[in-house]
């Protein structure tokens, strides 16, 4: 299915605004762009919404840098969008930085309170 160009603009912003959100510690912040199933997929296997967001707020977990580089790809499927991006990104992890060039992918279902993440999934990149 063609994705508009309002759409895609929508759901750019809408990632943009859910990495500003990941770069602020906040939990509840961020959660208000996931699903209540959300799952994230990297190469430690599958973690939880909730891991997730018990491991920012412990603060265990942080970031500093999460930016999408290059052309994003934005495709949507009725009420189901996937949107996939380079992401070059700083995570604060057991107090040492760790840097990522990722690719990752994010699947929207269009909730009657907007769009929210369901899956994203991250793929180191291979140089």
């Amino acid at each position: 299915m063609a994705t508009t160009d309002t759409t895609a603009q929508e759901l750019i912003a809408l990632v943009d605004d859910w990495a500003a959100a990941i770069c602020s510690d906040d939990a509840d912040r961020i959660a208000a762009f996931m699903d209540d199933d959300w799952a994230i997929v990297s190469w430690t296997g599958v973690t939880s919404r909730e891991d997730f967001l018990s491991f920012v707020r412990s603060g265990a977990l942080g970031h500093t840098r999460m930016e999408g580089v290059g052309e994003r790809r934005v495709r949507v499927y009725g009420d189901t969008a996937v949107l996939s991006v380079r992401v070059l990104s700083t995570a604060q992890y057991g107090g040492q930085d760790i840097p990522a060039d990722e690719w990752t992918s994010d699947v929207f279902v269009r909730r009657p309170a907007g769009w929210r993440c369901v899956l994203t999934h991250i793929t180191p990149v291979q140089e």
